[in-house]
């Protein structure tokens, strides 16, 4: 068992606000296009799709995904483009 001293603290916590620092400019300078991600039921809700339909759609690589605890994430600017290719 390691013990940490007030001085051990106080590094993390300044390494922890310099990484947030950090990715809050990284994250400015990016559009919100790229942040907009959506639940699969948000996804499935919208474009009127089965599960499986929308399992299909991210195997084939049609839109990107992210999965995060369990949970996937569908990136809106693709959506878009699938809706417009349909068209």
């Amino acid at each position: 068992m390691e013990i940490l001293s007030k001085q051990d603290l106080e590094i993390f916590r300044i390494k922890i606000i310099s990484d947030i620092e950090r990715l809050l400019e990284t994250n400015n300078n990016h559009t919100t296009e790229e942040f907009d991600w959506l639940r699969s039921k948000a996804v499935r809700k919208m474009m009127d799709i089965s599960p499986a339909t929308l399992q299909n759609l991210r195997i084939t690589g049609k839109i990107r995904h992210k999965k995060v605890l369990g949970s996937y994430y569908y990136n809106k600017t693709d959506l878009q483009k699938l809706f417009e290719d349909e068209n």
